[in-house]
Parts: C-alpha cells; sequence; structure tokens
C-alpha cells in the first residue's frame, strides 16, 4: 500500500495575519481541507496520516520520530510552512529532515491543505 505523510504546522499555531496566506484562512478551514485530502488519498488507495507540528525546536524531531516509525512513499509538507518568508529556516530544516530520514520517499509540496493527494499525486501512482 502507498503511504503518505502530511506534514504541516498544527492549525491553531499559524498567524492567520501574514499577509503571505491566503486571505480568509482559519484553522477550521485548514482542519476541512484536511479531511477532504485524506480522503482523496484513501479514494486513491492511498494510507494517509497527518504530522501537526508547532513552529519551533520541536518540528524537526516530531517529522524525525514519525519518519522513523514507519516507511513513507510520499511526504506532502504544507503551504503554511512552505509559504510565509519568516518559516524558511523551518521550511530548509523540515526538508532536510525527510531528506535525512526517508531519502527514498518523494517530496511534494501543496499550496493549500485540500490539493494535497493532488500534490503527492504528481510522483506516486495512482493505485
Amino acid at each position: 500500500m502507498t503511504r503518505v505523510l502530511l506534514v504541516g504546522l498544527e492549525p491553531e499555531t499559524v498567524d492567520y495575519s501574514d499577509p503571505f496566506l491566503p486571505p480568509g484562512m482559519t484553522a477550521e478551514k485548514i482542519h476541512a481541507g484536511l479531511q477532504v485530502a485524506l480522503k482523496q488519498m484513501a479514494d486513491r488507495g492511498w494510507e494517509a496520516e497527518m504530522c501537526a507540528v508547532k513552529p519551533d525546536a520541536t518540528a524537526v524531531p516530531a517529522v524525525e520520530r514519525r519518519l522513523a516509525e514507519t516507511s513513507y512513499d510520499c511526504v506532502v509538507i504544507g503551504g503554511g510552512v512552505r509559504i510565509p518568508p519568516r518559516n524558511l529556516v523551518l521550511f530548509e530544516a523540515l526538508v532536510n529532515a525527510v531528506h535525512r530520514a526517508a531519502p527514498r520517499a518523494a517530496i511534494a509540496f501543496n499550496t493549500r491543505p485540500d490539493d494535497s493527494a493532488e500534490s503527492a499525486g504528481r510522483w506516486l501512482p495512482s493505485g
């Protein structure tokens, strides 16, 4: 079975006033979008899991622990980590953690929670 790990910020820790984030984004919209993504991945026959992290020094160890526990075919890193310039160092650290801990996994990037399946689909077979 194809396994996908979605890595993103805990929705309650996101600064929604950041002008680089889509206008009107909220924790509720992120949670709803993630449910859509998980269903889309299940519909493709993939097993998908979330790894929500805080934007602090605990993020990288949390992802490393998760990747040590299970083998994933693709890791999708969310736009909330990738898009705001203030998260650049965190984004780099997470990409490097995935590269070290899961060197065979594809790495994909979404632009919003509900396009995560499409993002992973660029790198994975559909079934």
